[in-house]
């Protein structure tokens, strides 16, 4: 199916061989690690695109002992209900390194899986786990897909852009934002900084959407290993923005118990 849209005249990209080329031929090949570059804002080679291979490779390893499953489970169980056995196009908008595209992929069948990210670390990271999901190098707030072309959309822990999302939505689309609670993952904040904060509560209001459900989801993460509690932190924006002594009061922890607190929104267009 061609939903991809040219980045430069927003004309269709149809796929022959393996590149994306458009009537105005504009080609972008489709790489050795399984995803078409389309983002188009790299103008600065020394500026860092999205999460780099050790964030990436901390979040897999993490993610892959299922400490987040509940949250899993809970967006999984409202893409189900929405394809009620029925063919689905589902685009990840922020998809990383592509745990919850490929097993919500591989949990609702005929399921059409899209994923998108700034990050090529974690879309090579994502073809690994998954080849048959469909990848490319895009940012959210230009989406290179076609007006309406997708059934749901999912917004987990990644920036959200109403209007492009309202765009790439059929009529009937919906929307799946996950987003942190204010306690989540506090202990860990707790256990490197010396004035550790709270999560800002998340506004349920999006232009062109109506909020139709909402979950909350919390349980405690008992991690039972410095590894697993390095590989929390390093997985999060907080380490590129900690101080290397601050990093270091990790070093001697062995064993944290964890507040995990999701809010699974769901969106209607």
């Amino acid at each position: 199916m061609d939903i991809f849209i040219c980045p430069v005249c927003r004309r269709t990209l149809t796929l022959r061989d393996k590149a994306y080329i458009c009537e105005n031929r504009h080609s972008y090949d489709v790489s050795k690690y399984g995803y078409v570059n389309l983002l188009m804002s790299q103008k600065s080679s020394k500026k860092r695109h999205g999460d780099d291979k050790l964030m990436i490779q901390s979040r897999q390893d993490f993610l892959n002992k299922n400490y987040y499953k509940p949250l899993l489970d809970c967006i999984a169980e409202i893409v189900s209900v929405k394809s009620g056995g029925s063919p689905l196009t589902v685009l990840d908008a922020g998809c990383g390194e592509g745990y919850y595209s490929a097993n919500i992929k591989n949990r609702v069948p005929k399921c059409e899986m899209y994923g998108i990210d700034i990050s090529k670390d974690a879309l090579r990271f994502a073809h690994r786990r998954d080849e048959d999901i469909t990848l490319a190098a895009a940012g959210c707030n230009k989406l290179p897909f076609a007006d309406e072309s997708f059934d749901v959309l999912l917004n987990i822990f990644s920036p959200t852009c109403a209007d492009e999302y309202f765009r790439v939505l059929k009529k009937d689309g919906i929307l799946i934002r996950a987003v942190p609670l204010k306690n989540h993952l506090f202990e860990l904040k707790a256990a490197v900084y010396d004035t550790p904060y709270k999560n800002p509560e998340e506004t349920h209001l999006l232009n062109g959407f109506t909020l139709k459900d909402l979950h909350e989801i919390k349980y405690t993460l008992h991690l039972e290993t410095n590894d697993d509690i390095k590989a929390l932190f390093m997985m999060t924006p907080y380490y590129y923005k900690t101080s290397r002594t601050d990093q270091e009061k990790l070093d001697i922890i062995n064993q944290l118990d964890i507040q995990a607190e999701f809010g699974v929104e769901l969106f209607i267009k």
